[in-house]
């Protein structure tokens, strides 16, 4: 089940591979952010189908500013591979 917060890969779609965080989950999908393309304050909405989550979660309470996000995803994507 995803819920906000969680750090996804894509599977389907132009971001395919891409680490990106659930920034919303609404009845269609999940509102998802990379930081980069797309930013924090321009999610894109995601099929959950087209989405897997990995294990990891960030706390969405602190201050998340589209910089550290992508330091967050970036070390992520390093612990992965």
């Amino acid at each position: 089940m995803l819920e906000k917060g969680w750090v996804i890969r894509s599977v389907a779609g132009r971001d395919k591979g891409k680490l990106m965080l659930v920034v919303d989950v609404i009845e269609n999908g999940a509102l998802v952010s990379d930081g980069k393309d797309r930013p924090l304050e321009r999610p894109k909405l995601k099929n959950v189908r087209h989405v897997e989550v990995t294990e990891y979660k960030i706390d969405t309470n602190e201050a998340v500013s589209n910089r550290r996000l992508r330091k967050i995803l970036r070390d992520f994507d390093a612990d992965v591979h």
